[in-house]
């Protein structure tokens, strides 16, 4: 016959499966809470080593604008980070720029003090990038032996190291285009610098989009493409932005909306160097007339995005929005710094912004196609 438990016994029973079923529970959640503290902390790094790359280009870019580029005739990866200690040292330094070509036919006259302004703005976008190197190098590395990277991750992460140390490499490129038969760096090598920095930088920002802990929300195809067409178009735009930087083509043609007396230029001005290809990248004219022509059609490509999204009505809307918004920010930038002709603070607030609308446009495009990679986080149990 059945008996009956008394009722302290299935309290004690009750108590019991309890315990059970939340260490279950527990053990079932715990993986879980692991990995998402793992892949939080890889990404607050990667954030904070994109934060240091946006520092850096600005730099590079205050570098530039003082004519600094070329104060520093060596490259010494290790050495080459303790600046001169000595009068010695700082006159060596100093001797070794004097035989540039761009301190006999442009500073000749320059005092020991004015090239310590500019050795010491070379020296930080150097040092900065050696610490950036650190940066990401050893934090990897502890990532790596504790078990926190995983498979996928590794070898993405490992490419990325890899051409932060080809950068370096295209640096030190860039600069000895100047030190024997120019007075500036090469406007190819500069351009091709510059444009290398951006991709590390949105691969970095793309990969640590991924790592973030949300649910993928639905995107419609044509604004996923929109999102990475737009990206696309401000990367061409930064690496025209670079030859017109690199060919001083900014002090040049300073009217707006005209150009050398009209809207299009004369085909004869815009096409007259041979082999006809070195036009696009020599020819001031025709490389700022690209500039222009390029910036409004991101402008006009953003605008029409971010209609687009908010006609979709999905999640992408405010970021389209945010971006169109900056991007006629810039535009009204580069206006001003033609008409002005480019001084160092417009300048200066123009690149920094051509970065914002990079990282603004590179985190829009990871989300809209993380949406359409990333399987959608599964709806809560009703119970």
């Amino acid at each position: 016959m059945f008996r009956r438990k008394p009722v302290p016994d299935l309290i004690r029973d009750g108590r019991r499966f309890a315990d059970k079923n939340m260490r279950q529970e527990i053990n079932m959640r715990e993986p879980t809470s692991i990995h998402a503290v793992r892949r939080r902390a890889i990404r607050l790094w990667l954030i904070a080593v994109a934060a240091l790359i946006f520092a850096m280009v600005l730099v590079g870019g205050a570098t530039r604008l003082t004519e600094s580029g070329l104060s520093i005739t060596e490259w010494h990866p290790v050495s080459g980070t303790i600046p001169p200690l000595s009068a010695a040292a700082w006159n060596a330094d100093f001797a070794k720029y004097q035989a540039t070509p761009q301190y006999r036919l442009v500073n000749r006259g320059m005092t020991l003090a004015e090239f310590k302004t500019i050795f010491w703005w070379e020296w930080a976008h150097r040092l900065l990038g050696r610490v950036i190197g650190a940066a990401f190098l050893l934090p990897f590395l502890w990532f790596l032996w504790r078990g926190f990277v995983e498979p996928g991750l590794r070898g993405r992460l490992w490419a990325i190291f890899g051409l932060g140390a080809f950068q370096g490499v295209v640096g030190w490129w860039m600069v000895a285009s100047g030190l024997a038969d120019r007075t500036e760096v090469s406007q190819y090598r500069l351009a091709f610098h510059l444009t290398l920095a951006c991709l590390i930088y949105v691969a970095i920002l793309w990969t640590a989009e991924g790592l973030r802990e949300w649910r993928a929300p639905a995107v419609a195809p044509r604004v996923r493409f929109g999102a990475i067409a737009l990206l696309v178009l401000v990367l061409v735009q930064i690496y025209l932005g670079a030859l017109t930087a690199g060919l001083r083509a900014g002090l040049i043609y300073n009217t707006w909306p005209q150009i050398d007396g009209a809207f299009i230029p004369a085909a004869a001005r815009l096409f007259f160097d041979q082999p006809l290809w070195r036009n696009f990248f020599e020819n001031t004219l025709l490389v700022q007339f690209d500039h222009r022509m390029m910036a409004y059609t991101v402008l006009v490509v953003a605008l029409l995005h971010a209609f687009d999204a908010l006609r979709a009505r999905g999640p992408a809307a405010t970021g389209a929005v945010v971006i169109a918004l900056a991007v006629t920010l810039q535009a009204t930038l580069g206006i001003l710094t033609l008409l002005h002709q480019a001084p160092i603070g417009l300048a200066l607030a123009h690149q920094a912004m051509a970065l914002v609308v990079l990282t603004l446009a590179s985190l829009h495009a990871a989300r809209c196609a993380s949406a359409a990679t990333r399987p959608p986080a599964p709806a809560p149990s009703r119970r």
